[in-house]
């Protein structure tokens, strides 16, 4: 089943709604303002992503370059307990 589209509001200033109005005119890489929109946010999704994949082997890296003396014995319950919230 696909998703119901949504209908917003927005309300922006005339130097973005002219850059808008050229970015969905004949010439420019957009059908409509929905699609030019729904393009910036998945971009935008995508990069937070990668930021979040970025920082997740930022900590990887610094938790895999600890010295082996500094790892301790966990069983699986210690670890659920652990990162219980």
């Amino acid at each position: 089943m696909a998703a119901q589209p949504r209908t917003m509001t927005l309300e922006i200033d005339d130097e973005l709604h002219e850059f808008l109005a050229l970015m969905v005119s004949d010439a420019g890489p957009y059908q409509s303002v929905s699609a030019y929109v729904e393009d910036l946010i998945r971009r935008d999704m995508a990069s937070q992503e990668a930021a979040a994949f970025t920082q997740l082997q930022v900590e990887l890296l610094t938790a895999f370059s600890a010295p082996e003396a500094t790892y301790h014995p966990s069983s699986a319950a210690e670890v659920i307990a652990r990162n219980r919230i």
